[in-house]
């Protein structure tokens, strides 16, 4: 998680320093500044692709109760999310929609698994939340 973390940040200032530099008319700074947003984001692709792969062919189908399976599939929609925020087009609106699928299987698990006050479902409600305004 920290090392998608700290990469999201350095994601998204660098993609400031992006904007702020092409409307300067700064050629120069602003290809660094896309050169290093295009690493970041192929290095978060890297992070995020493995985590899911894990979740997905491991620990989701070998979750045995409510709790985990709902801690899972919030755990895959988050990172479909962190996904859609550093893409563009096709990529960007695949995985916002994964993320949408992900979060809505985790809350049928935890209406009918968890109670409305368990902090795993409260925190898929937060975190959906935030996918939905985002």
């Amino acid at each position: 998680k920290n090392a998608v973390g700290s990469r999201r940040a350095a994601w998204r200032i660098m993609s400031s320093v992006l904007h702020k530099e092409t409307a300067k008319g700064n050629a120069d700074n602003a290809s660094y500044a896309k050169e290093y947003c295009t690493k970041v984001a192929n290095e978060l692709q890297e992070i995020c692709d493995t985590i899911l792969g894990l979740l997905k062919d491991k620990l989701i189908p070998k979750a045995d109760g409510g709790e985990s399976k709902v801690f899972y599939q919030k755990m895959m929609a988050d990172y479909y999310r962190y996904i859609a925020e550093f893409r563009d087009g096709d990529a960007k609106a695949a995985a916002a929609e994964s993320a949408r699928k992900a979060y809505a299987d985790a809350a049928e698990v935890a209406e009918k698994e968890l109670a409305v006050t368990h902090p795993i479902r409260l925190g898929l409600a937060l975190n959906y939340s935030v996918f939905q305004y985002e």
